[in-house]
């Protein structure tokens, strides 16, 4: 453990912040899923509801830093097959 005040609140600081970050990606998993049973149920209204949402929570992730932008693209790229597989 840190013996300098400040360092000792930087510490705390950076675990705040991961403890944000994992909770924003695993928001993102989490609507991932619920799409994913979407698709599957074949529901279309369930499955645009659950679209939107999903794009909403990356695009929130990539703005706060919790993802990488590449890798937020590369998701959103990800959900439209799945949406596109429902429709198709």
């Amino acid at each position: 453990m840190a013996n300098i005040t400040s360092q000792r609140k930087r510490i705390q600081r950076s675990d705040r912040e991961r403890l944000e970050n994992r909770r924003l990606q695993s928001a993102v998993k989490t609507h991932f899923r619920r799409l994913e049973r979407a698709v599957d149920s074949g529901d279309s209204a369930a499955i645009a509801d659950e679209h939107r949402h999903l794009l909403s929570r990356i695009d929130k992730a990539v703005q706060k830093g919790a993802l990488h932008s590449n890798n937020g693209a590369r998701k959103k790229t990800r959900a439209a097959r799945l949406l596109g597989r429902a429709t198709g």
